[in-house]
């Protein structure tokens, strides 16, 4: 093979080149354009679409504006207003900051823009078809703002246009760019246009009503009904925005919407977090729903990793993810019965909740219980179980009785005496408990919620003493890389914390003589192995506790009331007491619901009462 002269590639080539990067279909178009109108301080942005985007693509908006010297240097590479120096980069503050999407998608369409900054009253349009990027000028009628008109999408880049899909997709793919786009920006107004027809017209959202009745015009307004409101801040991090309560979970990960200072991220530390908080409470196999926002210090992200900017880096990956994890692990441990009439006693609030549509007469009670913790021991499960079933079992041959509606004058005059859970009525085919609180009725699937009571009691017992190890007969000895055994160096407390006594005898070698008892029966090799990847990769790991808290769940399963048992109506009342005082009680642990309620209201419309 004769070798080639190095040439330098012509400003067309090198556009389209860079175009493969940036504009990879009509959706890619729209975003660059709307990130721009955002940077530009527009407060409406008005999106047009004919023929899923290929025929043409319009937005126009009423921000500041482009000068007319500034119009044609707009359209060529490695130009923009957002960023001069070096130390703007490391703390881009923008949205479209490359300099490159304007000549990019120039260079495969035939695009028209036109502008008006409103100082001197008189607009200008720049025009280029794909050619050498010369653009041509001319004035223009146009009130403050710009619109950007892109024509014939890849036109003379016909491969590229075969990979496209059909017009109905591609539509779709833009309409989801622009629901992104205006879930980060409350603020701004937003419409969609397809095929001279409007579709979506989303006005500024500034009170909370509005940003809600935003969200659920973009997410459903099932997501809405079923999510929980966050706002928490430590060390100059911000999380706020909606987590869908455990029981409104999804087959896919579909409805999962995540912001680093008002960008649309896709990131794997991001969504570990977010799965380790929902990890004790989720049904298997399925996915949480959320929108969240994290503001924090620009200079403390990296968002120049990825050509279309869907990826960050972090400066403190861990700090991070902790901030996450641990934020929506309390939320969604807080979440309790509350009686709609009594308030909410939180020092500092985490979340404003809202109940699922049927618990819609609910609030979530978010003060933590105070149940006294004993010692855990696994010499003596047996004993622990029985201690917990006994709860429920208040007087002696208690359990040998029948729940009898006669028992049970037990709601108060006074409403407000009324536990949110309700007083129990009878007991169901030995399965559910039927309670009457002061909105209507309340059923409880007793063993699920006995499951999660004693679940909750064994986590704690095991906490509230450090974790007891056990020696092995004979140390196991494990190969693995210089990278991993350098961690077990590093991160020697977080194995002495949970039980583990590691230590590192080669370069590529560890050997583990201590392990925790309730582990003594596990692969512990492949165990290690797992955690030491997830603090390589995401700076932490919750592995370890994931598998004792495995193995307590199942022990809680064996230990609670099963089905068919004959409760008593003190019994009963004593088990819908620990709900209210227990975290998570929402679900039991395999992420089943473990109580639903109706209203007198919902009673009525359910046997036509009023009509």
């Amino acid at each position: 093979m004769t070798s080639r002269r190095i040439k330098k590639l012509s400003p067309r080539l090198a556009n389209q080149i860079a175009a493969g990067e940036v504009v990879e279909r009509p959706a890619s178009v729209v975003k660059e354009l709307v990130e721009n109108s955002i940077d530009a301080r527009a407060t409406q942005i008005d999106v047009e679409i004919e023929q899923g985007g290929v025929k043409l693509m319009r937005v126009r908006d009423n921000g500041l504006g482009i000068d007319r010297d500034d119009l044609p240097l707009a359209l060529s590479r490695h130009a923009t207003s957002k960023i001069h120096e070096l130390d703007e980069l490391e703390a881009v503050a923008s949205l479209g900051f490359r300099g490159e999407a304007l000549a990019s998608i120039s260079s495969v369409s035939r695009l028209v823009m036109t502008s008006n900054t409103g100082e001197a009253g008189e607009a200008w349009c720049a025009k280029a078809e794909g050619r050498d990027m010369e653009a041509s000028l001319m004035p223009a009628a146009h009130p403050r703002g710009t619109t950007v008109e892109v024509r014939d999408l890849f036109f003379n880049t016909p491969a590229r246009r075969k990979f496209l899909r059909t017009e109905k997709t591609e539509y779709s793919r833009i309409e989801d760019i622009l629901k992104k786009q205006a879930l980060s920006r409350f603020d701004l107004g937003f419409s969609l246009k397809n095929n001279a027809r409007v579709v979506h017209a989303w006005r500024p959202a500034s009170a909370q009503i509005e940003r809600e009745r935003r969200v659920a015009q973009i997410c459903g307004p099932a997501f809405i009904d079923n999510a929980l409101h966050v706002d928490i801040e430590h060390t100059g991090l911000r999380l706020w925005g909606w987590v869908a309560l455990p029981t409104f979970s999804r087959s896919q990960a579909d409805l999962q919407h995540f912001f680093v200072n008002g960008r649309a991220i896709r990131d794997k530390l991001v969504s570990h977090a977010v799965r380790q908080a929902y990890q004790d409470v989720l049904f298997h196999g399925r996915h949480p729903a959320f929108v969240l926002y994290l503001e924090l210090d620009p200079a403390t992200v990296d968002v120049n990793v990825h050509p279309t900017k869907h990826e960050v880096r972090f400066r403190d990956s861990r700090l991070v993810h902790d901030f996450l994890f641990r934020s929506l692990h309390k939320v969604l441990a807080d979440v309790r019965p509350q009686a709609q009439t009594a308030p909410t006693e939180l020092a500092q609030p985490v979340a404003e909740t809202e109940a699922a549509p049927v618990q819609d007469s609910m609030r979530f009670q978010q003060t933590r219980p105070s149940v006294p913790v004993t010692s855990y021991s696994t010499a003596n499960v047996a004993e622990q179980i029985a201690s917990y079933s006994a709860l429920l079992n208040p007087e002696p041959g208690a359990s040998e009785g029948m729940a009898r509606p006669a028992m049970q004058p037990m709601m108060p005059e006074e409403e407000g005496d009324v536990p949110p859970l309700g007083f129990a009525l009878a007991q169901l085919k030995g399965i559910y408990i039927l309670a009457e609180n002061a909105e209507g009725l309340v059923v409880v699937d007793m063993h699920a919620a006995h499951e999660r009571i004693t679940y909750e009691k064994m986590k704690r017992d095991f906490d509230s003493r450090s974790v007891p190890s056990q020696p092995l007969l004979v140390p196991l000895s494990i190969a693995v890389s210089e990278k991993e055994a350098a961690c077990v160096e590093d991160q020697h407390e977080i194995f002495a914390a949970l039980g583990f006594q590691v230590a590192r005898v080669g370069p590529e070698s560890l050997v583990v003589r201590e392990v925790p008892v309730i582990l003594s029966h596990s692969n512990v090799e492949s165990l290690l192995r797992d955690v030491l990847s997830d603090i390589i990769e995401y700076g932490s790991s919750q592995r370890i506790r994931e598998h004792i808290n495995e193995i307590l769940s199942t022990m809680a399963c064996h230990g609670s009331v099963r089905a068919n048992r004959r409760l008593t109506v003190p019994e009963m009342n004593a088990l819908l007491r620990q709900m209210e005082d227990t975290e998570r009680s929402g679900q039991c642990n395999h992420g089943r619901p473990t109580w639903s309620a109706m209203s007198l209201a919902d009673l009525d419309k359910l046997f036509l009462r009023g009509q």
